[in-house]
């Protein structure tokens, strides 16, 4: 048998209880499952106070411009049925005659236009299209397209053509004294500017500096660099239409 402590509490003078572990263990059950239920009910009124107090303090909204009506006397008639189609719109008629555009009219013989013959597609696509190096025309009036073949194209005074070689005279004639300044005693030097084809001929001429004796000699210049032969130009292993400058003295020696 094993031994409990054993606690004696004196109620009366004289008198003694014995209060064990068994007592105590019953006595703090009953008095946790009371304090779990006061709790309990503790919450639950609280909480169910305060959903109380909102659900009684919300209010439904009224929609806007909401015309609540009490009485079967502030209903008005409804409309007749004749009134449901909306209201005709009068239109105004267009002060405008409308366009005869499309519409044939007859007209005498003499007056209708002479027959017209339109090229079809096929005669269309027969047609060579010029590749023009020049457009003469302008202002209304008809163009007039140029063809030059790229072999026979000359270059103009101012555009320059690259070459790897200038021309070499083959032929020079020389040019005749003139002879105002022959009798004169005059010499002098004239730089011309001479156009050579492919063909190494001379193809224009032109005074690139003057002598300055005012005795012919630019005349006589350029009289004889046109009858010249040249080996023309080279660029890129071919021959080339250039611009070059040569110098033509006059020399009474």
């Amino acid at each position: 048998m094993s031994a409990e402590k054993v606690v004696s509490l004196k109620t009366t003078p004289g008198a003694f209880i014995s209060y064990g572990a068994f007592e105590l263990k019953r006595s703090y059950q009953r008095n946790l499952g009371l304090g779990v239920i006061l709790a309990g009910l503790l919450h639950i009124v609280v909480i169910g106070g305060f959903l109380l107090y909102s659900h009684a303090s919300t209010k439904i909204p009224e929609a806007r411009g909401v015309v609540r009506i009490k009485t079967l006397a502030e209903l008005a008639p409804p409309p007749s049925l004749s009134q449901t189609q909306a209201p005709q719109i009068a239109v105004a008629a267009p002060s405008v005659a409308p366009p005869s555009v499309g519409i044939p009219e007859a007209v005498p013989d003499e007056e209708a236009p002479p027959e017209v013959t339109v090229a079809t597609q096929a005669e269309l696509g027969k047609l060579q299209d010029l590749s023009a190096t020049s457009i003469v025309g302008g202002g209304g009036g008809d163009s007039i397209a140029v063809e030059i073949p790229p072999e026979e194209y000359l270059p103009p005074p101012d555009e320059f053509v690259p070459y790897d070689e200038l021309p070499v005279p083959i032929k020079e004639v020389k040019p005749e004294y003139p002879p105002l300044a022959r009798q004169a005693g005059i010499e002098g030097v004239v730089w011309v500017k001479i156009l050579v084809d492919k063909n190494g001929k001379v193809r224009n001429a032109l005074i690139f500096k003057p002598s300055g004796a005012s005795a012919g000699f630019e005349e006589a210049a350029l009289a004889a660099v046109k009858q010249n032969e040249y080996k023309p130009a080279i660029s890129n292993n071919q021959p080339v239409a250039v611009w070059a400058i040569f110098k033509v003295t006059f020399n009474l020696k």
